[in-house]
C-alpha cells in the first residue's frame, strides 16, 4: 500500500514539472500563432468566377458574412486586421455593386483594428470612388463619399494641402449627392466648406442648384435662399475689393506721381510696341478702358 501510494506521489511530481516546463514553451506558441496574421486562403480576385462555378451571389454574401466576423473578433482580441482589402476586392470582383461594401468600407478601414493610417483612408477613397463609378445616381453613397472625404479622412492625412483639397473634394460630392436626391440642406454643409476653401463661386452654384430643388415653401429653401444671398453679396464685394485693389497697384507701377483720380481718367498704361497691330489688340494686357483691363484674371490675381 505504501508502495502504491508513494509510486502515485512520484508520478503526481513528475506530471506536474511535466507542466511546468512545457506550459511556457505551449504558451509562447500560443500566443505567436494568435498574434500571427491568419491565411486568406482565398484565390486572386481574377480568378473567383471559376472558383464559385456560377455561385457568384452565395459566394458574395458568404465573403461579407466572413468579413464582417473576421472584424469583430480582432477588435474583440485586439489583434491587427490587415485583410480588409482582400475581401472588399474579391466581393467587388464578383458584384461590383455590392452596396453593403461601399456603406461600411470606410469604416473598415480608416477603423480597423487596431489602428488605420494615412494608406488606409486612402484605399477607403478610392473604394467609394468606385462606388460612385458604379452606382452613379446613389444619392446616399455620394453623401457617405463626401463626408468622409470632408469630415473624416483629413484627421489622417499628415499634409496641409492634402487635407484642403480632400475637405474641397467632399464637398463637391455633398452637392452632387444634392443633385441625386440627397437632403438639400446638406448643400448648406458643402457651401459652408467650399467658402472657408475659398471657393464662393462653387459655392453659390451649388446652392443654386439646391435653391431650385427645393419645394419653394420649405424652411431648407429660406434658409438657402438666405445663404446664397450672402454669398452673392460677398463674392460682389470681393470682386469690387479685387478691382479697387488692382487699379491701386497699377497706379503705383505706373504713374505714382499723379492722383488715383486723374490716373483713373488716363486709362491703363499700355506697352505701344507690343500693344500695335489688330493681333494684339484682342489681349487684355492692351485694353485700353478700366472694365476690359479688370476683367482679366490675370490682372486680379497680381493684386491680390
Amino acid at each position: 500500500m505504501k508502495r502504491s501510494t508513494l509510486g502515485a506521489a512520484l508520478l503526481l511530481a513528475i506530471s506536474a514539472l511535466g507542466v511546468a516546463r512545457t506550459q511556457p514553451l505551449l504558451a509562447h506558441t500560443a500566443h505567436s500563432i494568435k498574434e500571427n496574421d491568419e491565411v486568406y486562403a482565398l484565390p486572386p480576385p481574377a480568378e473567383l468566377h471559376a472558383s464559385t462555378l456560377g455561385w457568384d451571389g452565395a459566394a458574395v454574401d458568404l465573403l461579407w458574412a466572413k468579413l464582417l466576423v473576421e472584424y469583430g473578433i480582432h477588435w474583440s482580441e485586439h489583434r491587427e486586421f490587415r485583410d480588409v482589402p482582400k475581401y472588399v476586392d474579391a466581393i467587388l470582383e464578383l458584384e461590383p455593386t455590392y452596396e453593403p461594401v461601399y456603406q461600411y468600407v470606410d469604416t473598415m478601414l480608416a477603423y480597423r483594428p487596431l489602428q488605420g493610417t494615412e494608406d488606409d483612408v486612402r484605399k477607403a477613397r478610392a473604394y467609394l470612388e468606385r462606388g460612385t463609378r458604379e452606382r452613379p445616381q446613389d444619392a446616399k453613397l455620394w453623401m457617405r463619399y463626401g463626408q468622409f472625404v470632408a469630415f473624416i479622412a483629413p484627421s489622417f492625412l499628415h499634409a496641409d494641402a492634402d487635407r484642403e483639397a480632400w475637405r474641397k473634394d467632399g464637398a463637391t460630392a455633398i452637392g452632387r449627392a444634392v443633385e441625386h436626391g440627397a437632403d438639400a440642406d446638406r448643400a448648406l454643409t458643402a457651401a459652408t466648406i467650399l467658402t472657408r476653401a475659398g471657393e464662393t463661386e462653387a459655392a453659390i452654384r451649388y446652392l443654386e442648384r439646391a435653391y431650385a430643388l427645393t419645394p419653394l415653401t420649405s424652411d431648407v429653401h429660406e434658409s438657402i435662399g438666405r445663404r446664397l444671398a450672402m454669398l452673392e453679396a460677398v463674392a460682389s464685394r470681393d470682386a469690387t475689393d479685387a478691382a479697387a485693389r488692382a487699379v491701386h497697384t497699377r497706379w503705383q507701377a505706373d504713374l505714382p506721381f499723379v492722383t488715383r483720380d486723374q490716373y483713373l481718367l488716363l486709362g491703363p498704361r499700355v506697352d505701344v510696341l507690343r500693344c500695335s497691330g489688330l493681333v494684339a489688340a484682342g489681349e487684355s494686357a492692351c485694353a485700353r478702358d478700366w472694365p476690359t483691363a479688370l476683367a482679366s484674371p490675370e490682372s486680379l490675381a497680381g493684386a491680390r
